[in-house]
């Protein structure tokens, strides 16, 4: 009985063992949903070790040679750029003042601020004594080439029938000729000064083709010789005046090339046309006059401005230039295409100033590398065409 008894609990006890080890089992066996799972994490991964990274382009050397894609190496140094402050100016030949030729009351007002005249127009009447003394010249002058004309067609009557003798006739011939230069200075004089038909009034003209900058002139004043009344600035005549401190003038000369920044950030080339050869006594400045390469609209004298000016020959060797066709835009990126293995990876790039069809790279770039350039923006399609495969 007893070993019967022994015989029954190892039973019991191996009967237990089995029943834990199959629990255990149902719990930590993997279901078909779990294996599923894992089947997708496999060919995820698989997908993502074979997936293209982002901003790379696959071309062979044929396709690359085939769409005219140009290459050039990174190389360090780019051209120094000089920052000062400058100022729209006229130049002599593009400003004038308009004075008033003599005293009188402004008896008409043709142009204010801001209008356009053509040079030669009249832009205002100034009623004057002097307008009546010019047109009294040319009366008196007409009257007495009148009287000496009648009377050589007397001398030459006379001498005709020998009752004069030639001396008299060429003397009338003599006075004549005076009397008519007199009357041609007159007409000339009433001509310049823009008197009018009655002889009561001068005109104000301009002197060159522009837009009115100033106008102090007013209908019914009384205004003195000499008194300003206009101020016009032809727009296509600017130039700008940048103050150079005396340790930078040495430095620029003339035909260096720049840049001017506007309020608006819009960028302008000009170059430098002449420096002063002196610094100012007070400032202790010279003087940069600079030309513009095109007119500029809404550009005003007095107005301030950038200048970059790129003294020529100076290079900076920790910064690197490459040309503005390099660059390209995407999804509002600066990027430059760098040639790879198996064709190119686009690379963002921050930029700094441009000049001369260049612009210089604060980061992004290593000396060395190849990059694209001329046909760049075809990289650039070819990478829209790829994220948009990859649903990038």
């Amino acid at each position: 009985m007893k070993d019967i008894s022994m015989t029954r609990r190892k039973l019991a006890i191996l009967v237990g063992i089995v029943i834990a080890v199959g629990a255990m089992a149902l719990i930590f066996w993997p279901t078909s949903e779990v294996d599923d799972h894992a089947g997708e994490d496999d060919h995820a991964q698989e997908e993502a070790a074979t997936e293209i990274p982002e901003g790379v382009i696959t071309l062979s050397e044929e396709q690359i040679s085939e769409a005219g894609i140009q290459l050039a190496s990174v190389r360090s140094g780019a051209a120094v750029e000089l920052v000062f402050p400058a100022t729209v100016a006229a130049s002599p030949t593009a400003s004038a003042r308009i004075d008033a030729r003599a005293s009188g009351v402004v008896r008409s007002v043709g142009k204010t601020l801001g209008d356009y005249v053509a040079r030669g127009e009249t832009i205002a009447r100034i009623e004057s004594a002097d307008a009546a003394a010019l047109a009294s010249q040319v009366s008196a002058a007409r009257a007495r080439v009148s009287e000496l004309s009648a009377a050589y067609e007397r001398e030459r009557r006379l001498f005709e029938e020998n009752v004069t003798a030639r001396q008299d006739l060429e003397a009338a011939r003599a006075n004549l000729s005076v009397a008519r230069s007199e009357l041609q200075r007159a007409q000339a004089a009433v001509a310049a000064a823009g008197v009018s038909g009655d002889g009561r009034s001068l005109a104000v003209t301009s002197p060159l083709a522009g837009r009115i900058t100033a106008a102090p002139i007013v209908l019914g004043a009384f205004v003195d010789a000499g008194e300003e009344l206009y101020r016009v600035v032809d727009p296509n005549g600017l130039q700008i005046e940048v103050a150079l401190p005396s340790a930078e003038a040495s430095r620029i000369q003339p035909g260096d090339e720049a840049v001017l920044v506007v309020g608006d950030g819009r960028e302008i080339g000009a170059r430098v046309r002449s420096v002063t050869p002196s610094l100012d006594p007070e400032s202790r400045s010279a003087t940069a006059v600079l030309s513009l390469s095109r007119g500029v609209p809404g550009l005003q004298p007095g107005a301030f401005l950038q200048a970059r000016i790129r003294p020529s020959g100076e290079i900076d060797r920790d910064r690197i230039a490459v040309p503005e066709d390099a660059i390209q835009v995407v999804e509002g990126r600066d990027v430059v295409f760098v040639r790879t293995k198996t064709g190119f990876q686009a690379r963002d790039v921050e930029l700094g100033t441009r000049s001369a069809g260049r612009v210089t790279i604060l980061s992004g770039l290593q000396e060395g590398w190849q990059i694209a350039v001329a046909n760049a923006f075809l990289l650039k399609a070819e990478l829209g065409k790829e994220g948009a495969t990859h649903g990038h």
